[in-house]
This record gives structure tokens, C-alpha cells and sequence, in this order.
């Protein structure tokens, strides 16, 4: 069988949509689909999804997709070879192992809910905010799955009680979607992948096991708890029902770990992608490396049962491309997300406007719950244009505070100082978003000709797991760098820190703005 005839279909269920892909073993896309699903918003601050929209959604773009590679004359259906899964982290569903259905909603990644909890824990016990950090890599926060499972369990009519009886079991979105696609209440597996763990806050990054002390600290029954397994590994196939039938599925990490397969960052290598928010992750090879500038500790990959784990700092930026459809939704400045481009243009600078968007908060390398969104150096001269450019700004900002962390920290242990940050999702084809942002850290930013790395990510490393990859081929980047687009900084030094100076005093003043008043 030729490269050409050989597939490996890729499941990535993002914040806003799910996409399903299937590449040739060129990783060349030959058929893919993509549907976007609701987003609710109860209260100010809290943010869900409908678990079985999800599922419906990956059953659509997995038939629409192969619909599409038919029609481009592919034999999919004798080539298929394995599936991988990609998912937005964090996000946390329970459900009833008996009915398969939800017990609620899912409680989304950036929903701040939980913050009140988060302020409990913190003065409760005797390590505050880093309390688990030595276990986990991980502050207590809104942002993790733990802390969004505290607070069903403790908000949910007959959810404690479904607990005892064994019947109440708890995932994150790859965990929902692989028990569905096996079976679901017929013997659907129950399990979650490594990076995907490292996520909850009740993983320990050493043994990679669920940590019982945290469990105990908690209160979270490990009877809840998936099965923990490699981002590489043949996991189960696809059940009877979905428009691919008896496939391995055989790849799954979380999105921005799966991004970083996808970009074959190696140790020293970092990543920043660029989607509704922003994650920059740095390969620190086998060593947990602590960090002392607010970013996180957490799993990179694992590529198989036996294989070596890669870890990573990682710096989570809650809000980047989610502020831009904040200007289309809710203000109307733009009617499509790739006006912005166009708009920011027009003007050559600001005009002195600086936006952080702290919408439900600010993540690394800050960690303030407290902050909220805010606009400065207004003046009658202002347009619109000047906000949509200190909108795309304040993307690249954050992406800079991030890894201005992770210099420092990296700096203790390698005389590695100078990264080369690989960039990818759909907001990376804005150009200017893009020369803003190598203007703004005074270093080139490197864009790989295929943006969608995520997908890919997952793609090679269900590949890997039945044969169709080597982890030669996965990590070899001298091709993917010739075909790549460079962008060199042209911003002046002195004018490059008095606008780092300025971000930063606008930071400070979107603090402790949590109890406004409505």
C-alpha cells in the first residue's frame, strides 16, 4: 500500500468547535470538517457546554469528513489505519455510567466559578496557594478540572450520592468522548491520557499516578477517576453506531501538548498557540523543572506505555483570540474575526490605548482571579482602529510575559537562553498579529506552513502507536523549517520597553476590580 492510501483520521474538539481531519501518512489532509457548537453563559463568569452536543458534533465531522475524501477520489475506508483524539483541557464533565448521560453541563476551562472555593482552600491549608504545587505543578485555581469537580459535587442535586453508588464517573473531554466512541454504557472505556491528567490537579507528575493524598485532601473518591495511559497507545476501537466503525483509537493528548508533537518540539523547544487563549509551552525534557515566575509545571508527552515522559513549562493565557470575538459578538466593531486584520492596519500605532483582557480574570504569569477587563489611555483622538490594534497588542504582550517567565526560569538549569518560538492555530494567519508579536519580544517567531498543528499532533502520535510513524520522522524539522514564514523584529529597543513598561502599568490596574459594583 502506497503513502497515499495509508490515513490516520484526527478528532479536535476545541473550545468552540470540533474539527475531524484525515491525513495520508504524508500528513497531507485529504478530507476534513468542522462544526461549531454553543457556548453558554449562565452567569457572569461562568462558561459550559452541552456534553452530548459535543459528541453529536464529532459524529457529524467525522461522516462529513470522510463524505469530503470519498469525493476527492481517496480510499479511506480500506486505508484508515488509527484515530487520535485532541481536546480543550481542563474542561470537566460528570456523568452517569448507567444512563451515559450528563449529570450537568461541562464546566469549561476559563469558567471562574470556582473562585470562591479557590479563596477557601488558599486559607485552609498550611501551603496556601501552592499547596499541591510539589504534587501537581499546579496553583490552586479556577482554571483546573479539580476545583470545577469540587464544585459539582458540592452543587448538584444527587451527584454525591450517584458517587456511592458507583454510578457517577468523572472526565475530562477526551475521557467523555473516547468512553462514547467505545461504547459508552455498552462497556465504554473509561480513561484519560497523561497530559489530559496533568491537568486535574490530582495527578503526580513523578509517579503519574492519581495522587492520594490530594484525593484525600479533597474529598474526591478515586472511584470517579479514569485510568491513566500515554498519549501513544493502541486504547480501544471505535463501537458500532459511528460513521467509522472497528478503528483503533490509539493517539490522545490534550490540545496544547498535542500542538507541541505537532510542532516536534524537542527539549529547549517551545511552542505558543494561538487560539481563544494562548498557551506557550517549553520542552524541559525529563525533569520536572519548578518555576519561580508563576508558570506552570506539567506533562509535554509521553509517547508510549514504555516510553520516556517529556515535561514542560507551560504559561496559559486565558483570553487572546476570545477578546477579537468579543469584538464581533458583543461590541460589533467587526463582523468577521479576520476584519481585525484589515481594521489594525489603518493606523500605524495604539495612539498610547493599552487593553488588557481579563475578562474572567488573568492566568500565567499573574494568577489574579481579581482582575477585569479594562481599556486605558482613551483620548478624543481614539478610533476604533486604535482598539483593534491594542486588542491584536495585548495577545502579544501576554505571549511575551510568558516568556520572559520562562527565560528565567530556564536560565537556572541551561545555558539555553535564546528560544525559538514555533507559533500555530487560526489566529497565526494574521500577519500583523504576527510581526506585532516578534516586534514585541525583539526575537523572530517561526510560522510552520501548516498552522493546524494540533490536529497533526494527534495525528502522528495515533500514527506512531500502530506503525505508520517513527518518532524519527515525527521530530525531524529541517523541511517543516524551509517551508516555514519568518517574521523579524523591526521595532526599536527603546521604544520596544517603554511599551513593555506601559503594558505592565496597565496590567496592575485591571486588579482587584472583582466586586464592582453592577
Amino acid at each position: 500500500m502506497s503513502d497515499s492510501e495509508v490515513f490516520i483520521g484526527s478528532i479536535d474538539q476545541g473550545t468552540t468547535s470540533t474539527r475531524f481531519i484525515i491525513y495520508d501518512r504524508l500528513a497531507r489532509a485529504v478530507g476534513s470538517h468542522q462544526v461549531e457548537f454553543t457556548q453558554f453563559y449562565p452567569q457572569a463568569g461562568w462558561v459550559e457546554h452541552d456534553p452530548m452536543e459535543i459528541v453529536e458534533s464529532v459524529r457529524i465531522c467525522m461522516a462529513r469528513a470522510l463524505d469530503k475524501a470519498t469525493a476527492n477520489g481517496h480510499n479511506v475506508d480500506s486505508g484508515l489505519k488509527a484515530i487520535g483524539i485532541t481536546n480543550q483541557r481542563e474542561t470537566t464533565v460528570v456523568w452517569s455510567k448507567s444512563t451515559g448521560l450528563p449529570l450537568y453541563n461541562a464546566i469549561v476551562w476559563m469558567d471562574a466559578r470556582t473562585s470562591s472555593i479557590c479563596r477557601k482552600l488558599e486559607k485552609e491549608l498550611p501551603g496556601g496557594r501552592t499547596h499541591f504545587v510539589e504534587s501537581c505543578g499546579l496553583p490552586i485555581s479556577t482554571y483546573f478540572s479539580a476545583l470545577k469537580l469540587l464544585w459539582l459535587l458540592d452543587n448538584v442535586e444527587g451527584l454525591n450520592e450517584a458517587v456511592k453508588k458507583g454510578d457517577a464517573i468523572f472526565g475530562t473531554i477526551d475521557t467523555w468522548l473516547i468512553w462514547n466512541l467505545t461504547g459508552g454504557v455498552e462497556n465504554g472505556l473509561h480513561v484519560t491520557d497523561i497530559s489530559n491528567a496533568s491537568r486535574t490537579m490530582l495527578m503526580n507528575l513523578k509517579t503519574l499516578e492519581w495522587d492520594k493524598s490530594t484525593l484525600d485532601t479533597l474529598g474526591i473518591s478515586a472511584k470517579m477517576l479514569p485510568k491513566i495511559i500515554s498519549n501513544s497507545e493502541i486504547i480501544g476501537n471505535i463501537a458500532k453506531g459511528w460513521p467509522i466503525t472497528g478503528i483503533p483509537i490509539s493517539g490522545c493528548l490534550g490540545d496544547q501538548q498535542a500542538a507541541m508533537v505537532g510542532q516536534s518540539c524537542r527539549k529547549g523547544e517551545a511552542k505558543s498557540t494561538y487560539g481563544t487563549g494562548a498557551f506557550i509551552l517549553l520542552n524541559t525534557g525529563e525533569e520536572v523543572i519548578k518555576s519561580n515566575h508563576g508558570l506552570l509545571s506539567t506533562v509535554a508527552y509521553k509517547l508510549g506505555p514504555k516510553a520516556p515522559v517529556n515535561y514542560a513549562l507551560e504559561g496559559s493565557i486565558a483570553i487572546a483570540g476570545a477578546a477579537v470575538q468579543w469584538l464581533r459578538d458583543s461590541l460589533g466593531i467587526i463582523s468577521s474575526a479576520s476584519e481585525i486584520e484589515e481594521l489594525a492596519s489603518k493606523v500605524s500605532s495604539t495612539g498610547g490605548v493599552y487593553f488588557v483582557p481579563a475578562f474572567n480574570g488573568l492566568f500565567a504569569p499573574w494568577w489574579r482571579d481579581d482582575a477585569r477587563g479594562i481599556c486605558i489611555g482613551i483620548t478624543r483622538f481614539t478610533n476604533k482602529s486604535h482598539i483593534a490594534r491594542a486588542v491584536l497588542e495585548s495577545m502579544c504582550f501576554q505571549v511575551k510575559d510568558v516568556l520572559d517567565s520562562m527565560h528565567k526560569d530556564a536560565e537556572a538549569k541551561s545555558d539555553k537562553t535564546e528560544f525559538l518560538l514555533r507559533v500555530d492555530g487560526g489566529a497565526t494567519v494574521n500577519n500583523l498579529l504576527m510581526q506585532i508579536q516578534a516586534d514585541l519580544l525583539g526575537s523572530s517567531v517561526v510560522r510552520p506552513a501548516d498552522i493546524e498543528t494540533t490536529a497533526l499532533g494527534a495525528a502522528y502520535a495515533a500514527g506512531l502507536a500502530v506503525g505508520v510513524y517513527t518518532e524519527d520522522e515525527i521530530f525531524a524539522t529541517g523541511e517543516k523549517l524551509k517551508q516555514a514564514t519568518i517574521f523579524k523584529p523591526v521595532l526599536e529597543e527603546e521604544l520596544r520597553k517603554k511599551k513593555a513598561d506601559s503594558w505592565c502599568r496597565a496590567v496592575s490596574r485591571s486588579f482587584d476590580l472583582a466586586d464592582l459594583s453592577l
